[in-house]
């Protein structure tokens, strides 16, 4: 299946739904790949995407519109929440989280 295929590299449902934390580790000034301007600092072990803590969270890297032309600006980057959010269920088909997600933004369930 080629990317563009692919609902989850397009809806961003998930990106405008959920607080996404993940280990220090992962940011480029500890040797990672997430762009340390796109978190904020929890704790010593832990940072946080910017934007996922807001009261209607939207990840800062998001970018377009949510259910449409929406796309992840650090997604060969990404931290390891929104890697593995992905592979809980192909393309969120059957995934209740990624259910949730949609029905927040108006978008109905993924078919499968």
């Amino acid at each position: 299946m080629t990317e563009n295929a692919n609902p989850c590299t397009q809806c961003g449902a998930c990106c405008a739904s959920f607080r996404v934390d993940f280990a220090r580790q992962e940011l480029q000034s500890e040797g990672g790949c997430v762009p340390d301007g796109l978190s904020v600092e929890l704790n010593g072990s832990l940072a946080r995407m910017r934007g996922t803590d807001h009261l209607q969270p939207r990840c800062a890297a998001l970018t377009g519109h949510v259910g449409s032309k929406a796309s992840c600006g650090i997604y060969e980057w990404r931290p390891a929440p929104c890697r593995e959010f992905g592979l809980r269920a192909p393309m969120g088909i059957g995934d209740e989280a990624c259910a949730r997600a949609r029905a927040r933004h108006g978008l109905a369930p993924l078919p499968g």
